[in-house]
This record gives C-alpha cells, sequence and structure tokens, in this order.
C-alpha cells in the first residue's frame, strides 16, 4: 500500500474544492462510512464547509468538522490494477498529528 492508499488527518484534507475519500463517524443510526466529500466556500446555496459530491443546489449533504474522521485521495485507475473499490471505513483510534491528542 502506497501513501495514496493510507488514511490521513482532517486537519490535512485539501480545502480547494477537490474532492477525496472520507470516513464520517459512526452515528446511533448506523455504522461508520465513506463519501465522497469536498470543501464549498459560501454560496447563496449554503454555508461554507463539508458536502458530499453528491449534493445538488435543492438537496445539500453538510458535515460539521466531528463528522468526519479522517481522508485519503480518490484511488486513481492504472492498467493492470484491479478494478477501483471504496476502502472500508476508518475504525482504528483517533488519527493524531504531531503527538497531540486534541
Amino acid at each position: 500500500m502506497d501513501l495514496t492508499d493510507k488514511w490521513r488527518h482532517m486537519s490535512t484534507a485539501p480545502r480547494d474544492g477537490s474532492r477525496f475519500l472520507a470516513t464520517v463517524r459512526p452515528v446511533e443510526q448506523g455504522a461508520a462510512d465513506v463519501d465522497v466529500v469536498y470543501w464549498a466556500r459560501s454560496d447563496q446555496f449554503g454555508m461554507e464547509g463539508w458536502r458530499a459530491a453528491d449534493s445538488t443546489p435543492g438537496a445539500i449533504i453538510g458535515y460539521a468538522e466531528p463528522e468526519l474522521i479522517c481522508w485519503m485521495p480518490l484511488p486513481t485507475p492504472s492498467p493492470g490494477r484491479e478494478p477501483l473499490s471504496i476502502p472500508e471505513p476508518y475504525e482504528g483510534e483517533e488519527i493524531q498529528i504531531d503527538g497531540s491528542g486534541i
């Protein structure tokens, strides 16, 4: 597994509108899940923040910062590689950066 196949702390996620995979925290209604998300600037359809890539102006699916655990780049297809599949949600301990537990 190369660096692009590893989950990373959300504080390092790109906020330039590019799409990537993110683990959504488990809730009472269901287990953790993986979604394709991006950072959206404030516009006439909603506030600045994380949005699901399949959102539409009439049905924006937004995520609050605490709802997303970690992220990884979208896999890129390459010849001879197995068909692309969505990885399992991250279920380990909280991902920390710089040794901080906060």
